[in-house]
């Protein structure tokens, strides 16, 4: 899908918008508008309706059957939600500037309890995802959006590849089979080793940060683009890899997160998806590898694209290299385990991880943004 009106029409549109009730958007749902416009959310072409919302909360799947797990909702704010009627006309604008128009489909109410019990399995404020679900209105609107102005600034544009550059880019390589690996951490060690023997059977591998908003306490995007960029530098093939950002707010959805960012990574042109252990998990709220299991509640094949599922990797001191329990025959004793915690405690006071847990180059990049 591509949302953005071409110059022909734009600036009706844009002309329009300027007498229409504006909806101000935060980071994420601008991030939510940008995916939508670029393609990212493929097959859809706006917000959600009630039909889809419901039969994606309930059942994982758009109205019409198509595996979705995430809604893509946008709610009113509190001054509009009793005034505004299908067939109405939003402007949608970040910042005070409007960059699209809102066709006004329908108007509901959606269920932010159930939601939250179903879509991220708690109703637990604490959840990065829930609080943000709860901060919303409770009446949404649904309908196509319409794309008139320039997205908001795309953040590393020396990195940003929509949908179709990406397909792009792969058809130029030739690249037939095409890992993608989600992240919006550094990559350590293990995430290396599982990219890596990922990359034995494909043709190439996606790395593809999401940028969009995040928790407060993750690591900064501009300090995460620095250390792909060291990493993949030195120890990657140049020709193997393409490092592109992903717009996408981060929603902490454990499960069912797993399955959006694996149809996302379809929409790029991945044939495949790397899933390890706590996927888009936060806190305790999913068990290690219930990204994974929730997989088979698809028909194979029905996803359009192939995960890959790795359990949790780590470096073995008695094997010297990196392993997971299907191929290390050695205890938790003998293994190097470093929790985020420890780790942001070591670069606070000026000490490096060990090679074996990250790249010397990323951590220096980590310590030096810690001094900040």
């Amino acid at each position: 899908m591509n949302l953005q009106l071409p110059k022909s029409e734009a600036g009706q549109i844009e002309d329009e918008a300027r007498s229409l009730q504006v909806r101000n958007l935060n980071a994420r749902e601008a991030s939510d508008v940008e995916m939508l416009a670029i393609g990212g959310y493929s097959p859809l072409t706006g917000f959600m309706g009630s039909a889809d919302y419901d039969s994606v909360v309930d059942e994982m799947r758009l109205a019409n059957g198509i595996p979705w797990t995430i809604p893509i909702a946008l709610s009113l704010e509190a001054d509009n939600a009793q005034s505004t009627r299908a067939g109405d006309r939003i402007a949608l604008a970040l910042d005070g500037s409007a960059f699209a128009v809102l066709e006004v489909a329908e108007v509901f109410k959606r269920d932010k309890e159930r939601e939250a019990e179903k879509v991220y399995r708690t109703t637990d404020e604490a959840h990065p995802g829930v609080a943000a679900l709860y901060a919303e209105g409770e009446v949404a609107v649904g309908g196509r959006v319409r794309v008139f102005g320039p997205l908001p600034s795309p953040a590393f544009p020396k990195h940003y590849h929509p949908p179709a550059e990406t397909r792009r880019i792969f058809a130029e390589r030739k690249w037939r089979t095409i890992v993608g690996f989600q992240t919006r951490n550094p990559v350590h060690r293990a995430h290396e080793y599982m990219q890596k023997a990922a990359m034995e059977i494909v043709d190439g591998l996606l790395l593809h940060p999401l940028v969009g908003a995040t928790k407060s306490d993750d690591v900064p995007a501009d300090v995460r683009m620095r250390s792909y960029e060291a990493l993949l530098a030195d120890y990657y093939p140049a020709d193997r890899v393409l490092l592109a950002v992903n717009p996408a707010a981060m929603r902490y959805g454990g499960p069912r997160e797993a399955i959006f960012h694996a149809l996302i990574r379809k929409n790029y042109g991945c044939t495949h998806f790397i899933v390890g252990r706590d996927h888009a998990g936060v806190g305790g709220y999913y068990g290690p590898y219930d990204a994974q299991h929730i997989f088979s509640e698809f028909a194979a094949g029905e996803l359009g694209i192939q995960p890959l599922f790795f359990e949790n990797a780590f470096y073995c001191r008695v094997c010297g290299n990196h392993a997971t329990e299907k191929t290390c025959p050695h205890g938790p004793e003998h293994r190097m385990n470093l929790s985020g915690t420890e780790v942001r405690a070591m670069l606070r006071a000026g000490d490096l991880p060990p090679a074996e847990f990250t790249r010397p180059e990323v951590a220096a990049i980590l310590a030096e943004a810690m001094k900040d």
